[in-house]
């Protein structure tokens, strides 16, 4: 069993286009301050995971992420692995207070899934202005989205889940992988570069990894509406998301992120 790992909490986007990573928009709503993206508390619980498998995880592994409750900039807070075996870790995220606000499941399959095959989308350069609504999502849905490309360096906004990044595993610290906050994070950024949300709220993630992302690498994102659905006041999206090498084609990491679009008036 590994040991809990301890961290202190790191807003890297406030400036975001999504308002509520900001603190006035945040407040709005009822927060107490900007959310730390729901990536990189995804990324906090992963971390545990990728000291533990390695490249395994990065090249075959499973990773369901689900954030319950908000993490503000500058919070310190300490992961717990609550099961682990030997192709399996679970583990919560917790406040010093001990109440728990986000958890994930992990395993490393012996082998892995079949990936997705590109399917071709066009790549656009530019995010569509087409506001959020429901009749603009199910046009998605029915007619299909575009693509947008990437590129993975230790430069961008997203290079690493914690202020000082060679605190981070190693894969990410020292080899140069791309960190989940980055990759989960590109879900969020196709999305939002579809359809024009603000604010929005990422809420969880089903993840299949199929190789290491390393750095200077050009990659295309391909997404596609799976479900929408109301909830207590919220609008809410599934969406599938694909990340694939530029070049030849090979997937990175499918994603299935759920994330309300619209949140209810506070």
């Amino acid at each position: 069993m590994v040991d809990n790992w301890r961290a202190t909490a790191f807003n890297q986007v406030p400036n975001s286009t999504n308002k509520i990573h900001s603190d006035e928009m945040a407040q709005r709503f009822g927060f107490k301050g900007g959310l730390v993206p729901g990536v990189t508390v995804s990324a906090y619980l992963l971390h545990p995971v990728t000291e533990t498998f390695g490249m395994e995880f990065l090249e075959r592994g499973y990773a369901y992420c689900r954030v319950n409750s908000p993490l503000y900039d500058h919070e310190t807070f300490e992961v717990e692995t609550t099961d682990q075996g030997r192709q399996h870790c679970h583990t919560c995220l917790k406040r010093n207070s001990g109440e728990p606000l986000a958890i994930a499941e992990a395993e490393v399959p012996v082998v892995a899934p079949t990936p997705p095959v590109f399917r071709g989308d066009p790549v656009v350069d530019k995010p569509v202005d087409m506001p959020a609504t429901r009749e603009n999502f199910e046009r998605l849905q029915a007619n299909g989205c575009k693509a947008f490309s990437y590129r993975w360096n230790h430069e961008h906004e997203m290079s690493s889940y914690l202020r000082d990044r060679l605190d981070m595993a190693d894969l990410y610290a020292v080899e140069g992988f791309a960190n989940p906050s980055y990759i989960l994070g590109i879900s969020n950024w196709v999305l939002s570069a579809n359809i024009y949300m603000n604010p929005w709220l990422h809420l969880e993630t089903r993840s299949q990894n199929f190789a290491g992302l390393a750095a200077g690498t050009d990659i295309i994102s391909e997404i596609s509406v799976a479900d929408l659905f109301e909830k207590k006041g919220h609008e809410f999206v599934d969406a599938e998301v694909n990340i694939f090498d530029a070049d030849s084609h090979q997937c990175y990491t499918a994603i299935r992120l759920r994330a309300i679009y619209r949140l209810r008036d506070a």
